[in-house]
């Protein structure tokens, strides 16, 4: 049995317990990571905590949306296995007691009633050199033609925070960029960010910023100096990153849906994940706003 708890209603400690020991387990169903991303979220539960759902929540023109925070890919449910018959609960569960704009499932539920997923690209920890042969044999070219650069791992601080403001690219509004800017700052302040840059001489050309969480590392952003774009510090980044450490961390790219950026992703042997996402026409989200009440 599906029941929907309000945030002053969920057991936290419960909670997390299945997050944690779950086939699904993400980062970004955290308490702490939803609360600073969302603020207002619930979950749909089954039976005793048995199997997890979170729902972040957006209130605009008096109405309540589900609507999937800024810089959060995939939720979904959580469990100590993957059951498409539940998944198809708490989706049937969502559509009728909800107003959904987007929500994004994760890529380990299996469901018999969405068609439509989007795309995500991740290394699994193993070893570097036999994942090198799976590179796209342009990749190696511009890795092999970019090792006059030099690798740092970095700390954040007041000029690294400039240089991110400075030359982010990929969000459209300037509150946007503040609220990247505040995700990184409180990232760091829980050691669950790391930084790598490179550099041609004393001038840093890219920026790698990631998650670290659970033996994976996540790109959060990938952010280049347009001044040195010839001189290929993206490709160099990556391949310098998994060469340290894909022996201990896998390596999710968190994206892949714009075209040249899952070649990119692609071109470093990284394989395909696709994740079900629940993303109703306008049609049906404007005769939902008056059909649920909430």
């Amino acid at each position: 049995m599906i029941k929907r708890l309000k945030y002053t209603e969920i057991d936290f400690k419960k909670y997390e317990n299945c997050i944690e020991n779950s086939v699904q387990k993400n980062f970004y169903a955290r308490k702490e990571v939803l609360d600073f991303l969302n603020g207002n979220w619930e979950i749909l539960v089954f039976n005793d905590y048995e199997f997890v759902m979170p729902v972040p929540l957006k209130r605009k023109f008096g109405f309540q949306f589900v609507l999937m925070p800024l810089f959060c890919q995939q939720l979904g449910v959580f469990g100590r296995t993957d059951s498409p018959e539940i998944n198809l609960e708490f989706l049937t569960f969502l559509e009728k007691n909800f107003r959904t704009v987007m929500y994004a499932f994760n890529c380990k539920n299996t469901f018999k009633g969405i068609a439509v997923t989007k795309k995500n690209y991740f290394i699994g920890m193993g070893d570097y050199a036999l994942n090198r042969k799976n590179y796209f044999k342009g990749r190696k070219s511009t890795v092999k033609s970019a090792q006059h650069l030099n690798f740092k791992e970095l700390q954040l601080d007041s000029q690294l925070l400039e240089f991110i403001k400075q030359h982010f690219k990929g969000l459209d509004k300037a509150s946007d960029l503040q609220k990247f800017l505040a995700y990184v700052t409180y990232l760091n302040q829980e050691k669950k960010l790391r930084i790598f840059g490179s550099f041609k001489d004393l001038n840093l050309t890219n920026l790698a910023l990631l998650t670290d969480s659970d033996s994976t590392f996540s790109l959060l952003g990938l952010i280049n100096n347009a001044e040195f774009r010839d001189e290929n510090g993206s490709s160099f980044l990556i391949d310098r990153i998994l060469k340290e450490y894909l022996h201990e961390r896998s390596f999710d790219f968190m994206g892949g849906n714009i075209r040249g950026i899952e070649v990119f992703f692609k071109s470093f042997g990284a394989e395909l994940q696709e994740y079900p996402v629940l993303q109703p026409s306008k049609l049906k989200i404007i005769t939902n706003i008056f059909l649920k009440q909430q």
